[in-house]
């Protein structure tokens, strides 16, 4: 339970860095992080060296006992690299080359990147290996940035090529996994295989899939060069990956492989225009619950062990359609309810408001000209509050949530599905979204784990979207259940193998005998041709999609399409399977569907939940502590047992405050 803060020293006058470093102390921040855009400062001429000021930082901090942060600085190749080797830089599908000017113009496959980025990284890490005030390693910045993850260059192409060489061993497997028969689009050997770039027609649709997951191999490859220089030379410190929000074109699960923890970046008044249509007020000041929380739980989840937000919003940021103001007491809500989460570090980006470059109009803990700035007061909070913490109630650190539940999310599954969407209307990630907030409404623990995960320990799974299934899949579901676990699986899962093909049998293919029921038909749904949907006597609104299921002898039909052309027709069904049980649904349930199959599945799991919450309130547990985060602009009352203890605020909570008791979730009633 510490606080942070990103700090760049390379930005001010050297004479400045002793205040910056003791102001930082004195604000109760454990741990400083510097030098991811630092290549230019670092090695401002080939082979020439500096670094002093960097050392002097660092001595710096750890005198004020605090300990440091550092980052490769991979993300921004100088100007002399680029013009030595410009053919590091990327290209897009167009051809068009991603020139110098910005970040992240680089290349993963580029030989002589990777060279230069190994000969930097080597240089640092031997420089700092015996410093005890250094703690770890944040590896590049925020791999994919600016949609930078694809490219489409000559070196891309030669990596290509040798990826599908051991994917497939010959060219015949390739084209017959593919299916490559389809427009004459037939190969004679890897040579003739280029990256899809900018084509008159869509690309085919297994290319495209292998294609992203070759590029997202590359970045994981490249990542792990980094990480094998790091802990070679000491392997006590811990390196980390700063990822970013419902980031699409990087598989997180592959990358924190090789990560001691994961790392991401909160920026939540930003995110939720990003990833909304619409945004409400209280949104606006303070972002979306559920959505921190689905990022956080997948970062926690990748490694199974507590994660870092390693850039923190600190108040109005540069980048969004919109930047209000956050809601007073907005960062420090963010702080604790990343710890509720699984978080041991909340680092807030940054220290200062930058007076030069790109991100003159992002905010930092202080504002350009020095003067505490809002973020300021709430760091300080919730620095004090941590501090509290450890030396009254956890002292020796605080374990991983526990969860009951799953939700399967699978990157591979949303590829696919960006590539075929098949109406403009389908996201994944609001899909999945529509799970994790009814969990969640219900106080509900979750893990965010990839389908192929070991899923023995947890009482309920819900499986959203198995879009590619293969016989494994379906036998690592079938043993879940067969065990005793409750399983919901949501709509078009099985309709593809993992080449993105159609299955030869109906759809849910190798899902068949799990779900107990085939698709007999499926649509997608514009707004004007909506139907609804009965479930268990009562109507409920569907969208999106529709698949028309016909069960099999001793499936139950627990729901039905009321209107339009699926009416009648069975929409979801419930298998017993061993001492468990399946249900498949087979439309995209409104908020008020998707909460009574969760209860349904939850109360046959044996999970105890809380009555559904209030919108923008949440409840979180981690190691006996629950805190309850109020995300909007309006008082709170709750109910816990007499015998509470109360570590931070009571049962009346401020707008967009948080309180912390060890009373138990299910235990706590939230008054409307």
């Amino acid at each position: 339970m510490n606080i942070g803060v990103c700090y760049f020293p390379e930005h001010w006058p050297d004479e400045r860095m002793t205040s910056d470093i003791e102001q930082i102390a004195e604000t109760g921040i454990e741990y400083v992080r510097m030098g991811e855009f630092a290549w230019s400062r670092l090695e401002p001429e080939p082979g020439e060296y500096d670094f002093e000021w960097l050392e002097r930082a660092v001595s710096l901090i750890g005198d004020h006992g605090m300990q440091a942060v550092l980052c490769t600085p991979t993300a921004t190749p100088p100007k002399w690299l680029v013009d030595e080797y410009p053919q590091i830089l990327q290209e897009e599908d167009d051809g068009t080359t991603r020139h110098y000017g910005g970040r992240r113009h680089y290349c993963y496959n580029s030989p002589v990147y990777r060279r230069e980025s190994r000969r930097i990284v080597e240089r640092l890490a031997e420089r700092f290996a015996d410093d005890p005030a250094v703690a770890g390693w944040q590896t590049d910045n925020e791999y994919g940035c600016h949609g930078t993850i694809r490219c489409y260059c000559d070196d891309c192409a030669s990596a290509f090529r040798t990826w599908l060489r051991e994917q497939y061993g010959d060219i015949e497997t390739l084209c017959d996994s593919w299916g490559t028969a389809f427009w004459s689009q037939d190969l004679d050997s890897f040579a003739q295989v280029d990256p899809p770039r900018h084509t008159a027609a869509n690309h085919h649709p297994s290319r495209l899939l292998d294609y992203y997951r070759f590029s997202s191999d590359s970045v994981v490859s490249y990542n792990r060069e980094q990480t094998e220089i790091l802990r070679e030379a000491n392997d006590d410190w811990f390196v980390t990956h700063n990822c970013m929000a419902h980031f699409d074109a990087l598989d997180a699960y592959d990358l924190a492989a090789d990560l001691d923890f994961a790392s991401w970046d909160s920026y939540p008044t930003g995110h939720v225009q990003a990833e909304r249509d619409e945004t409400t007020p209280d949104q606006y000041r303070a972002g979306d619950p559920d959505q921190l929380g689905l990022d956080h739980d997948i970062y926690r989840s990748a490694t199974g062990e507590p994660l870092w937000v390693m850039e923190q919003q600190p108040g109005d940021i540069n980048w969004p359609p919109y930047s209000p103001q956050p809601a007073d007491g907005a960062m420090h809500l963010w702080a604790h309810y990343a710890t509720a989460h699984g978080a041991d570090v909340v680092s807030y980006f940054r220290w200062r408001q930058c007076r030069m470059g790109q991100e003159q109009y992002h905010s930092g803990l202080l504002s350009w000209d020095g003067s505490r700035d809002a973020g300021y007061r709430d760091a300080a909070q919730a620095a004090a509050n941590f501090d509290g913490f450890r030396r009254t109630v956890v002292d020796d650190g605080l374990a991983v949530p526990d969860a009951d539940v799953a939700l399967l999310h699978s990157y591979e599954n949303l590829w696919a599905l960006a590539i075929e969407a098949n109406t403009p209307d389908f996201d994944y990630w609001d899909h999945l979204e529509t799970y994790y907030r009814a969990l969640r409404e219900r106080s509900t623990t979750v893990d965010v784990v990839p389908p192929t995960a070991d899923l023995d320990g947890y009482d309920a799974v819900v499986a959203s979207t198995l879009y590619l299934a293969d016989d494994d899949l379906g036998r690592h579901l079938d043993a879940y259940a067969e065990s005793g676990g409750e399983l919901l699986v949501t709509m078009r899962s099985g309709l593809k193998d993992p080449h993105n093909k159609l299955h030869d049998g109906p759809q849910p293919g190798p899902l068949r005998d799990l779900v107990g029921a085939d698709v007999k038909q499926f649509e997608s749904v514009p707004a004007a041709l909506e139907s609804e949907v009965v479930y268990d006597d009562r109507r409920f609104d569907c969208r999106v999609w529709n698949e028309w299921l016909a069960p099999a002898e001793g499936t139950e039909v627990l729901g039905r399409f009321e209107g339009e052309r699926a009416d009648g027709e069975a929409a979801i069904t419930h298998a017993e399977l061993g001492d468990g049980s399946v249900t498949y649904v087979g439309t995209w349930p409104d908020a008020d569907l998707a909460g009574a199959l969760v209860d349904d599945l939850l109360d046959r799991a044996g999970v105890a939940t809380t009555a559904p919450l209030p919108e923008q309130v949440r409840l979180a547990h981690r190691d006996g502590l629950t805190w309850i985060a109020n995300f909007r602009d309006e008082p709170l009352s709750v109910t816990a047992p007499g015998d509470a203890t109360w570590y931070l605020g009571g049962d009346e909570i401020d707008a967009f405050d948080v309180a912390v008791t060890d009373a138990e979730p299910t235990t706590i009633a939230v008054q409307e």
